[in-house]
């Protein structure tokens, strides 16, 4: 950052809201996010927004489109006392839709402020599609919010805050949603902020599509939602008790009860930062997190789920710890070749931090020739729950865990790589507890090189090709984009360098395709179990080291690069309509040739 651009944010409430952040996350972790925001964007978002935001051209053109069904969407404002300027654009924003079949329900519970009495009557009398209502008393955003959608009369209500703004072709991508999936009970769309003083849009949330444990860790559908006016009446609209994080309970209830959800990947809703807000100062409404917390948690009852729920140190993210249900038997499988130090250290570091008694470990060994391998081996075979197998076959990583699979005797099985560390030492039963859940079929964890920094945080389909893992080489001290890095979510893979898996899933989906000797194996697997309804889960609160693929060596061989080709062919034409269409758990508008979360450079493909 240029010395001109630091002086210019050194003012009174930025050092005011420094101190805050300090004093609540500590010297260490205030200077490692300070660090993390100051870091230059790879694409700026500025103008790649600018970039991006529709031309007058393609606007026109949405004006053209006729549908087939044009359903009418309501827009809900609860009002209270906003700068009459800002109000008055929120309204230009709706005023300014390319689709016409749409409504704006405005419940103002200022009192008596005139100047935007003034404000709502104008627009009032200059658009029939715009209706107010003065309410006596103010009854806080929940209640208030429920009076406009009150008004409504479209089959589709979409949420809008007083001093936000949405982008033209906000309602016209929504319509084009309804008229794609006709079943959709809720729509979500993406967004970003935009600066009070000088109108620059930054920090963009890029969603993915349904993510339930990404929602139970962060509301990070937020805006711009719509919901089915049937559900909200099924689910009994907004409530009080939940002020602050009413949207957040909203939602939550909503898809659980919702027939289809769809992520609109449109940047279509902007959020206003100014001094105070919470877009611009997450800490400034503080009541709101502990309301957050309260709704995840009455929704994990309804749902019948075991779980407790603890507040991040970042405002408005969670976390949910899922007890292990019993004490069943869980499978250790650990393929090994040679490396004695690398299993001895694998091995050691199981039983010293493990706290989870009832497991066993299966080494199998597979064309080893060291002999203090082999003197190691019969220490171990048949003590402390270890058991050393033998596939005397040539190296075939898929093979060699399913023939693990077939000798385990638990019905959850771990996969694990010979040259991992175990850090958690409640890594078991953090796994076990996401894994139980019903429709979970394997959780992956953080893996991280011995320098400190990120080897795997999940995996991204299409990264690099075919598939990559995410924020490699970052320190893990750090979160990533909108802290996904440290927050529990579903993505499409995760490596089986540390994977638990249900066993009765595994063996629906047929296990590990044996094709793939060596690479995209636990990609493969867990795209199957995606196919047949299986959440796969990355789990940032079990961490391990992995020194990767020690053991195998580089693909430094003719015949090791021909059968990496294979490997490759294989995925692109398994997954191909994948691969074209996108990773659902990833986002359109991001690179596939990084791995940090980083915007895709306009006019590439994806």
């Amino acid at each position: 950052m240029k010395l001109t651009g630091l002086i210019s944010k050194l003012q009174p409430y930025n050092i005011r809201k420094g101190l805050l952040y300090l004093r609540h996350f500590g010297p260490r972790q205030f200077f490692v996010r300070l660090l993390e925001r100051m870091e230059p964007e790879e694409v700026p978002y500025g103008p790649w927004f600018e970039d991006y935001r529709p031309k007058e051209e393609e606007l026109a053109r949405q004006r053209r489109h006729r549908f087939k069904d044009a359903p009418l969407i309501s827009v809900a404002v609860p009002v209270y006392r906003p700068d009459p300027r800002v109000l008055a654009e929120m309204i230009d924003s709706v005023l300014a839709q390319t689709y016409p079949n749409w409504e704006l329900c405005l419940a103002d519970a200022g009192g008596e402020d005139e100047a935007v009495r003034q404000v709502l009557g104008r627009y009032a009398a200059k658009d029939k599609r715009i209706r107010v209502m003065i309410l006596k008393k103010n009854r806080g955003i929940a209640e208030n919010t429920n009076r406009a959608l009150g008004m409504a009369k479209g089959d589709f209500a979409g949420f809008l805050d007083h001093d936000d703004m949405l982008a033209p072709d906000a309602l016209y991508h929504v319509a084009c949603a309804l008229e794609k999936e006709p079943e959709a009970d809720l729509l979500y769309t993406d967004e970003d902020k935009f600066r009070e003083k000088d109108g620059e849009h930054f920090s963009p949330n890029l969603k993915p599509d349904f993510n339930p444990d990404l929602l139970r860790s962060n509301n990070y559908i937020c805006h711009f939602l719509v919901v089915r006016r049937s559900l909200l009446e099924e689910t009994g609209g907004l409530r009080a008790d939940f002020d602050g994080a009413q949207d957040y309970d909203l939602i939550l209830r909503c898809s659980e009860k919702a027939k289809k959800i769809v992520h609109i990947p449109e940047i279509l809703y902007h959020w206003r930062t100014g001094s105070g807000s919470t877009a611009d100062n997450p800490l400034s409404k503080t009541y709101a997190y502990e309301a957050g917390k309260r709704a995840i948690e009455e929704h994990l009852a309804r749902t019948g789920v075991a779980g407790t729920v603890e507040m991040k140190k970042d405002p408005g993210f969670y976390r949910v710890i899922y007890p292990p249900q019993g004490e069943p038997l869980v499978s250790i499988i650990i393929p090994n070749r040679n490396e004695k130090e690398t299993l001895e250290k694998c091995l050691t570091s199981i039983r010293e931090k493990t706290t989870w008694r009832n497991c066993e470990v299966l080494v199998i060994e597979n064309g080893s020739t060291d002999p203090a391998l082999f003197d190691y081996y019969k220490k171990i075979d048949g003590k402390d729950g270890v058991r050393v197998l033998t596939w005397d076959r040539p190296f075939n990583y898929s093979a060699i865990n399913n023939f693990g699979v077939r000798n385990a005797r638990g019905e959850w099985i771990l996969f694990l790589n010979n040259d991992t560390e175990v850090v958690t030492p409640g890594w078991i039963e953090e796994m076990l507890g996401v894994c139980q859940r019903e429709g979970t079929g394997a959780v992956g964890v953080k893996l991280c090189y011995p320098d400190g920094t990120i080897q795997h945080a999940g995996i991204v389909i299409g990264i690099g090709g075919v598939a990559g893992s995410l924020f490699v080489g970052m320190k893990k001290e750090r979160g990533g984009y909108l802290h996904k890095a440290e927050l529990m979510q579903d993505l499409s893979a995760v490596t089986a360098a540390c994977m638990m898996v249900r066993r009765s899933a595994f063996e629906e989906v047929g296990g590990f395709e044996e094709k793939l000797a060596v690479a995209f194996n636990d990609v493969d697997l867990c795209l199957k179990l995606g196919e047949a309804g299986y959440l796969v889960v990355y789990d940032p609160y079990a961490e391990l080291i992995h020194d990767e693929s020690k053991t195998r060596g580089a693909e430094d061989t003719k015949e090791k690069t021909r059968r990496f080709q294979g490997e490759i062919e294989y995925m692109r034409t398994r997954w191909i309509r994948l691969l074209k269409e996108g990773d659902p758990c990833y986002n359109k508008h991001l690179s596939l040739s990084k791995w940090n979360y980083s915007l895709k450079a306009r006019g590439k493909k994806r």
